[in-house]
Order: C-alpha cells, then sequence, then structure tokens
C-alpha cells in the first residue's frame, strides 16, 4: 500500500510578538516621569497598571489601556525601593489621561503622583543633611587647628 507523499514542512519565521489588546474601547495613559537618569536615577521608576508591569523611560510615555477603572503603582529603586506613589482614575473610550510622577530626592519619603506637574519631595531633608555634613566638618577643622 503507497501513501501519498506529502511535501516537506516550510520554514515559518516566527512572528513578530504583538501586545494583547483586550476586545472593548480603549484609552491611553499619558505618563511622564519627571527627571532624567541625571536628575534622578540612573534607572527609570517601575510601574505598574492593574498589578501588570510596564516598561517606562523618563519623559512622555504613551500606554494604550482598556476604558475603565485603573490603578497606577509606580516606585523607584536604588539600594532599596523608595518612591511608592499610587493613582486610582477612570479612563474613558479614546480618552487620554495624563499623569505626572516624580520621585523623591533621597530613600526615606514617598513619590508623588497627579494629573497636573508634581513636586519632588525631600529637598528640605536633603538640604538639612548637607548643612550637617558641612557643619561638623567646619567644627572638625576648627578644632583640629586649636589642638
Amino acid at each position: 500500500m503507497s501513501y501519498p507523499q506529502q511535501p516537506p514542512p516550510q520554514f515559518q519565521p516566527p512572528q513578530p510578538y504583538q501586545q494583547f489588546q483586550p476586545p472593548g474601547p480603549m484609552g491611553m495613559l499619558q505618563l511622564t516621569i519627571q527627571g532624567s537618569a541625571m536628575t534622578s536615577n540612573m534607572i527609570p521608576p517601575t510601574v505598574h497598571l492593574n498589578g501588570y508591569p510596564v516598561p517606562v523611560k523618563y519623559g512622555r510615555n504613551d500606554i494604550p489601556v482598556p476604558a475603565g477603572p485603573l490603578h497606577i503603582d509606580i516606585h523607584a529603586q536604588w539600594i532599596r525601593v523608595y518612591g511608592k506613589a499610587a493613582l486610582d482614575c477612570t479612563v474613558q473610550p479614546n480618552q487620554a489621561v495624563p499623569v505626572f510622577y516624580a520621585s523623591p530626592f533621597h530613600q526615606f519619603t514617598s513619590g508623588s503622583i497627579g494629573h497636573t506637574k508634581v513636586k519632588r519631595r525631600g529637598l528640605g531633608a536633603l538640604i538639612g543633611i548637607i548643612a550637617a555634613i558641612v557643619v561638623v566638618s567646619v567644627l572638625l577643622t576648627v578644632l583640629s587647628s586649636l589642638g
């Protein structure tokens, strides 16, 4: 008994990764990460939308999102996680929602998040720490010159 010969399978190149687009109306999150690698942190903040990680960069990030409630969690990381901030909003179909995030000047306070440009927290504490270091250095120099 003879079987019909089938042609060998053709090589199919892999398809490019396509981001999952849920069915239904979509909106846009215009997330602006204030600062830069020189003024904030070499590593951009970590962003989670409704619990899912989203890659971002400093500056404006246009992220398509499904219409409906949206929970935004953002934090920065250096030696430890710091600058945590969260915001809940509702995205309407075909609407762009602006959100701004700024990491703090130091690791001991939270980040700032809002629908308009926000200020970085912790400047007073940073200036206080630098002033204390300068005062201690001057006192040690004066005391060492006296003895």
